[in-house]
């Protein structure tokens, strides 16, 4: 697309004063698939996954992080582009297996995993259970034993290192719940190495998400390498490392970086004392992936002059895209039509419709005055965006479109109002 003015991000860009995704217009696929509306662009996702590919040394497991984004068609992308998944849940398995992900290129994490989905993992003969607790280890003995099948095991580890994110996504301090002490994951995988039916295969941290600075990874990392020399020595040789992710992306315009050179530093730290030591490494993004690959288009409904306030309420809403009421996050918001003309500007609070007053995208933004009609583009949506929306308040799961060059897409459908009486009587 000649002519295009480099004011955006990654591959949403102006042209003209129309901002693009790829080579087609947002307005147009507003116009076409209505608002709110996911917009991803697949060249993006692809380079991401391919980035870690091409950084990981030989042998290594790159798993996504399913949670992050789990619509279908995005997860089949990642597993024909030769990623492994990282599943939390009985339904993100039965996604990641759908998408056709390889069972063996599977790990199982999370603190609750009930029995049915844990027969489900057997079932498929996944790579490993990730363990979080003794109870759970015991949940998964007696199913093996039952079923007498083999069932390979790793268990996290909460590696109590401190890291400079939002309290709710930092998960590596001993107050967490996620994970074990080191001494009840070495006496797990020593009860894991006695057992007939259990295979202790590797150790796994994951420390937090949206994390910025590189050193937390690296003493993880050697952290878990001094747990597994540990179990090595006492004749328990495990296969891998599992790093975990959380490698941050940068949210605010200013700090827009290229992403490639972010990831291979990243796995650089994290994979330097794992090879030195001789195991496999097995590592877990998502955001870092995903997240600048997605736009959420929403429309201005009305504007609203509020005392001091200058309010413009869109059709997107905290049902739509949680983060900013869920952890305050930032998103860059741009206008999908711009003008080059010089005008004043007004600071707004972009809301959404929802009956709460912690429901906004963004606040005390500076705009050209806004109009009924008028399209913005939220940045870096496509982690934890529609994998976190809701129905609540009787609202409509948006339309996710995946864009390719000059095509375009639909990979969800728009709720309809009968979606509501899923399941009802």
């Amino acid at each position: 697309m000649s002519g295009t003015e480099l004011v955006g991000n990654g591959r949403f860009q102006y042209h003209n004063d129309q901002l693009y995704c790829e080579n087609i217009p947002l307005a147009e696929l507003a116009a076409t698939y209505g608002t709110p509306l996911y917009v991803y662009s697949r060249a993006t996702i692809v380079e991401n996954a391919r980035a870690f590919l091409a950084q990981a040394p030989a042998g290594a497991l790159v798993c996504y992080a399913v949670k992050a984004n789990g619509n279908p068609a995005i997860l089949r992308l990642l597993a024909e582009a030769g990623l492994g998944a990282d599943v939390t849940s009985g339904g993100e398995l039965f996604l990641a297996l759908h998408a056709g992900f390889a069972p063996e290129k599977i790990i199982y994490s999370g603190v609750g995993k009930l029995p049915h989905e844990i027969q489900a993992a057997l079932d498929a003969n996944i790579r490993a259970l990730h363990v979080e607790s003794a109870m759970e280890l015991a949940q998964i003995a007696a199913i093996a034993s039952q079923r007498q099948q083999v069932v390979s095991i790793g268990v996290r580890v909460n590696p109590n290192i401190p890291v400079e994110t939002h309290p709710y996504i930092s998960t590596g301090a001993k107050q967490h719940k996620f994970g074990v002490s080191p001494e009840t994951a070495v006496s797990l995988i020593q009860t894991a190495a006695q057992h007939p039916w259990l295979k202790p295969v590797g150790v796994a941290a994951h420390i937090g998400s949206q994390i910025q600075d590189i050193p937390p990874f690296t003493a993880s990392a050697d952290f878990l390498v001094g747990l597994a020399d540990e179990l090595a020595s006492s004749g328990i040789q495990l296969e891998y490392v599992d790093v975990g992710g959380g490698l941050g992306v940068a949210y605010e315009s200013e700090k827009w970086e290229v992403k490639s050179e972010k990831i291979g530093q990243w796995v650089a730290a994290v994979a330097t004392p794992v090879q030195a030591a001789g195991y496999g490494l097995v590592m877990e993004p998502g955001r870092s992936i995903i997240a600048a690959a997605g736009v959420l288009l929403t429309q201005v409904v009305y504007t609203k002059p509020q005392g001091v306030k200058q309010f413009a309420i869109v059709d997107a809403g905290m049902n739509d895209l949680l983060r900013p009421t869920l952890y305050s996050a930032h998103h860059e918001i741009l206008q999908v039509r711009r003008t080059s003309e010089v005008r004043r500007t007004l600071a707004y609070d972009i809301v959404g419709p929802i009956c709460e007053t912690g429901d906004f995208l963004a606040k005390e933004r500076l705009f050209p005055p806004l109009a009924s009609g008028d399209l913005l583009a939220v940045f870096h949506a496509g982690a934890y965006g529609f994998a976190m929306s809701s129905n609540y308040n009787g609202r409509l799961r948006p339309a996710e479109v995946l864009v390719d060059d000059t095509t375009a897409h639909l990979i969800r459908q728009r709720q309809t109002y009968s979606h509501l009486l899923a399941g009802t009587e």
